[in-house]
């Protein structure tokens, strides 16, 4: 593929806003587009999205739209929105007739309906666009501010993976080009589940200790997890799966992490479901997490202990007991 000049972005949250900007301080031409009309107005009129990421106002130039058309004519798209939505807005972006790739997959989750990875939904919806997935460690609040972040994008192929790399590249942002779609996907989609986990533990201020062994712990089950489905080591242990991971389980900017500290202060989780807000994909991702791993054959105590609290089959006491009194075993093999 040639040089990526222009650049659409399907999503006016923080998360779309913070990679619009992204792709404008790289010298792309950018199309953002936004459902809400409120949204584009703010970003055309005051240079700010104030709903989303409030008290930033940007230089950087973009194009502000509520016609998806108009941002699907690019010669790259980022879609962010949602997990949850993705099939539906594939098929939209598949309506206008404009969409010829790649489309990039920027959020982090696994259909909930369907148990399928984002990749697999795109081939269905969108065939024959070639797809790539943006992950890492990154907070939309950082990286709209330009603060420094690092990240991964997965394509199929290597020229493209580096060609979607140099239209984003930037002083403050640096990604790094694979190939490994599905690993790169794994590492996303699992990390929001144990987020949750380290939340609740904090929620109920059982120590850093304690939080940093169920993410040590954590890692271990994607690891095992994403190996099983054919994930490369390399992918799991780099930004993408180790990266996200120890951000995501240590601040309570994420979304996921956020959700279940409010778990382990005593909310109920469908009370903070039906509340609307940010968005937590590791509720929906939790339950199709363990079915993956039944059916690879793999242990997954932690995403399925978070899947009996979302399902409300488990209090957050009787979860980190579960957990705690697990059978003894080795943590090496030869132990």
């Amino acid at each position: 593929m040639g040089a990526i000049k222009t650049v659409g972005v399907i999503g006016g949250g923080a998360w779309g806003t913070a990679l619009a900007l992204t792709a404008a301080r790289a010298g792309r031409d950018v199309r953002l587009w936004a459902r809400d009309p409120a949204i584009v107005s703010d970003i055309r009129s005051r240079r700010q999205n104030a709903r989303y990421l409030p008290g930033i106002t940007f230089d950087e130039d973009l194009n502000a739209t509520d016609s998806l058309a108009e941002a699907a004519d690019a010669d790259a798209v980022l879609l962010v929105t949602p997990a949850q939505t993705t099939r539906a807005m594939l098929a939209a972006l598949k309506k206008t007739g404009k969409a010829r790739g790649p489309v990039v997959l920027c959020a982090k989750g696994i259909e909930q309906s369907s148990g399928k990875l984002l990749s697999k939904v795109m081939s269905e919806e969108l065939p024959g666009v070639e797809p790539g997935v943006l992950s890492g460690p990154s907070f939309a609040d950082d990286v709209a501010r330009g603060l420094p972040t690092a990240v991964t994008i997965a394509s199929t192929s290597t020229k493209t993976a580096l060609s979607l790399c140099e239209a984003l590249q930037s002083p403050s942002f640096r990604p790094y080009a694979s190939i490994d779609i599905l690993g790169t996907q794994i590492g996303g989609a699992l990390k929001n589940v144990l987020a949750i986990a380290c939340g609740a533990v904090a929620g109920r201020k059982l120590g850093a200790s304690a939080q940093a062994a169920l993410t040590a712990r954590g890692f271990a089950e994607l690891s095992r997890l994403g190996a099983a489905m054919g994930a490369q080591s390399e992918t799991l242990t780099g930004l993408s799966g180790l990266g996200d991971l120890v951000l995501t389980c240590s601040s309570t900017q994420s979304r996921n992490f956020s959700f279940g500290l409010r778990l382990g202060e005593g909310f109920m989780a469908s009370d903070l479901i039906s509340a609307g807000g940010k968005l937590a994909e590791g509720a929906y991702s939790a339950r199709v997490a363990v079915k993956l791993a039944e059916k690879y054959d793999v242990e997954v105590p932690i995403c399925e202990t978070v899947a009996r609290m979302i399902d409300e089959d488990l209090t957050i006491d009787d979860a980190l007991n579960t957990l705690m009194a697990r059978p003894l075993k080795a943590e090496t093999e030869g132990a």
